[in-house]
């Protein structure tokens, strides 16, 4: 994020001055600048005011379980408290930074990673026809890859198909 700002002139309606080719307002346009006092005389002989434009900061990735704790934060105290930096260092200690700019800047959700799972190449009827394990009726082996084949890496550990014979093929989510 630069630290050059720019500058617009906006009346009291929401409309900004547009000075190409003429000066007119507008609501959807407007002329931006980088000095302060070409602004200040358009504000002054056009009508208006000032206003500062500002790169909006990127926003952090952080856990559901942090997203979570940001709600929190945000409903105890409120936007832009000083408390809640003190109370986000006391609690968070390792996640501490992060929490502190998603609670500045603002926050995305990081998606769970999602894995199919090959069964082991034995259980094949042939080569050409892999099998992925399902979660129909209990966990079972089939042929092709539908919806039920998808795992978190959750369901991966509880059903216990982390590693061999087994072996995992990371999902994209291309409708996204």
């Amino acid at each position: 994020m630069s630290e050059e700002k720019l500058y617009a002139v906006k009346d009291d309606e929401g409309k900004y001055l547009d000075m190409d080719p003429a000066p007119w307002w507008d609501g959807q346009v407007g002329t931006a600048v980088r000095s302060i006092d070409v602004a200040l005389t358009w504000a002054k002989n056009h009508g208006g005011h000032v206003v500062a434009l500002i790169e909006e900061p990127e926003k952090v990735v952080i856990s559901k379980t942090n997203a979570l704790r940001q709600g929190w934060l945000v409903a105890r105290y409120g936007r832009y408290n000083p408390d809640a930096v003190s109370d986000i260092l006391a609690r968070y200690k390792d996640e501490a930074w992060d929490m502190i700019e998603a609670y500045v800047n603002g926050y995305t959700v990081a998606k769970e990673k999602k894995y199919r799972v090959l069964a082991p190449k034995s259980w094949w009827q042939s080569e050409d026809k892999p099998k992925y394990m399902h979660r129909t009726f209990g966990i079972s082996a089939y042929r092709g890859a539908g919806e039920d084949s998808v795992f978190t890496q959750k369901q991966l550990d509880l059903y216990e198909l982390n590693g061999a014979p087994f072996t995992k093929e990371e999902v994209t989510d291309d409708a996204d």
